[in-house]
C-alpha cells in the first residue's frame, strides 16, 4: 500500500496544483463572460444596435469555464451521481462498484481525447471564428481572427486534466478498498473564488 501511496501523492499534486490554476482562468473566464453578456443587452436592448462579437465571446469563455473548472468538481465530489446502491451494498462491495465505475469512466476519458484532438486539428479547426478578433499591434491597426481551434482546444485541455483526476480517484479507491482509506489525505473543499 505503500507503494500505491508514493504514487498516488505526486499525481495529487500536480491535480491541486494544475487545478487551482484551472479555477482562477474559469474565474477571470466567467468574469469576462458575464461582461460580454451584459454589453449585448446594453448594445441590444438599449442602444438597438447588437453587436457581433459578444455572442461569441461570451462561448469561447464558457467553454473554456467549462474545460477548467469540470475537473475540479469531478475530484471534489460535484458531479450528480447517484449513489443510493452504492450506499446500500456492504462496504467492499459498494467500493469495488466504485472502482469498476472510475475504470470505465476511464475508458470513455481515453476515447474522448481522440474526439477532442479531432475537433482541435480536423476540419472544424481550420476555420476562424466569425466575429471575435484579437489585436496585433499596439495601434489597433492590425487584428488576428481566432482560430475555432482556440476554442475547441478547451475541450481536448479538460479531457485530460479528467483524466489525470480519474486516475487519482481510481488509485485513492483501489487504497481504500484495500483498507488504507484512513491515511488518504482528504481532497480540499475550498471555496472557488477564495483562492
Amino acid at each position: 500500500m505503500g507503494g500505491l501511496a508514493s504514487v498516488l501523492a505526486p499525481i495529487a499534486f500536480v491535480n491541486e496544483t494544475v487545478l487551482r490554476l484551472g479555477r482562477a482562468v474559469g474565474v477571470v473566464a466567467i468574469a469576462l463572460m458575464v461582461i460580454a453578456i451584459l454589453i449585448q443587452v446594453f448594445f441590444r436592448y438599449v442602444l438597438g444596435n447588437a453587436l457581433p462579437w459578444p455572442d461569441e465571446a461570451a462561448r469561447f469563455c464558457m467553454l473554456w469555464m467549462t474545460g477548467l473548472m469540470a475537473p475540479t468538481a469531478f475530484r471534489r465530489g460535484g458531479f450528480v451521481a447517484i449513489d443510493m446502491l452504492e450506499r446500500l451494498l456492504p462496504r467492499i462491495i459498494g467500493q469495488t462498484l466504485n472502482l469498476f465505475l472510475l475504470l470505465i469512466a476511464l475508458a470513455v476519458l481515453l476515447v474522448a481525447v481522440n474526439i477532442g484532438w479531432s475537433e482541435v486539428t480536423g476540419f472544424g479547426g481550420k476555420f476562424a471564428t466569425a466575429a471575435l478578433y484579437l489585436p496585433t499591434s499596439f495601434g489597433f491597426d492590425e487584428w488576428y481572427r481566432i482560430p475555432r481551434s482556440w476554442m475547441m482546444a478547451s475541450l481536448l485541455v479538460g479531457i485530460i486534466l479528467l483524466i489525470s483526476v480519474n486516475i487519482e480517484l481510481i488509485l485513492r479507491s483501489f487504497i481504500t478498498l484495500l483498507g488504507g482509506g484512513h491515511l488518504l489525505p482528504e481532497i480540499p473543499d475550498a471555496a472557488v473564488g477564495a483562492e
